[in-house]
Parts: structure tokens; sequence; C-alpha cells
């Protein structure tokens, strides 16, 4: 009626131990099986910087430019996607990659045909791509 089972199947792995690929078993520092590959923590948008996109979200929507968004991530990279209508592709991406923090910046604005337009280190100074042009007056 009861099972018995090993706390270890229920808990993630620390930053020592590995996860071996086939069998899904952990591996502590102190066994002797070879380490296949370090568990790499997932890569999202922290509240800061996703506070600060969806302000600019908001204010896109209120001015009637965008109508719709995506979010999406896989292993080295995540993204905030905007659309004008839900059918089309997306108008742009915000992409945050962090293995190309120090190299090119970890944030990048791609446009529609996968034109990179933007990229920086500081999210809130590459949302100023989307501000209004202002034009000099003499």
């Amino acid at each position: 009626m009861t099972e018995v089972i090993d706390l270890h199947q229920y808990r993630r792995p620390a930053a020592r131990e590995t996860v071996s690929r086939g069998t899904g078993a952990i591996k502590g520092a102190g066994d002797k099986a070879p380490a296949t590959r370090p568990v790499d923590p997932p890569v999202f948008f922290d509240r800061h910087e996703f506070h600060l996109i969806l302000n600019l979200y908001a204010r896109m929507v209120g001015q009637g430019e965008w109508r719709d968004y995506a979010i999406g991530h896989d292993r080295e990279s995540c993204s905030f996607a905007v659309f004008k209508r839900s059918a089309d592709g997306a108008l742009y991406r915000i992409v945050k990659t962090p293995k190309l923090a120090r190299k090119q910046g970890a944030f990048a604005i791609i446009g529609q045909g996968g034109r990179i337009m933007r990229r920086g280190r500081d999210l809130a100074v590459m949302l100023r791509f989307f501000e209004p042009k202002r034009e000099a007056v003499f």
C-alpha cells in the first residue's frame, strides 16, 4: 500500500552534482562514476527585466502599435516576442542570451527578418530603441 521512495528522486541536483543523460540518475560529488555534464540553470528574465519589458509592452498596446506577445526559452536564451496581429510573425523579439554577456552584451532586439536591430548589456538602454524619435526644431 505504501511505497518507500528515495528523496533524491524528487529534488533538484545541487550545483556540484551532475545529471547523467540516459538514466536521469543524480550523482553526488562523492560518487565514483564519471561526471557527464554540469547542470546549467535555466535562462529566464529576472523580475526587474520583466518589469521593464511589460511596462514598454503596456505603453505600446495603449498606443495601438502592439496587440499580442509570446514568451519562449531554450537552454541558452529566452525571448519576448511582440506582434501587431496574432496571425503574423513577430514584429520584434527581445532576447536574453547570458553566454554573450561579456562579448556582445546579453540582450538583443531582433526585427522581423531576423535582423539584429540593437545589441547591448543594459536592458533599459536597449528598450530606448522603441521610444519615438524626436526631431530637432530650429
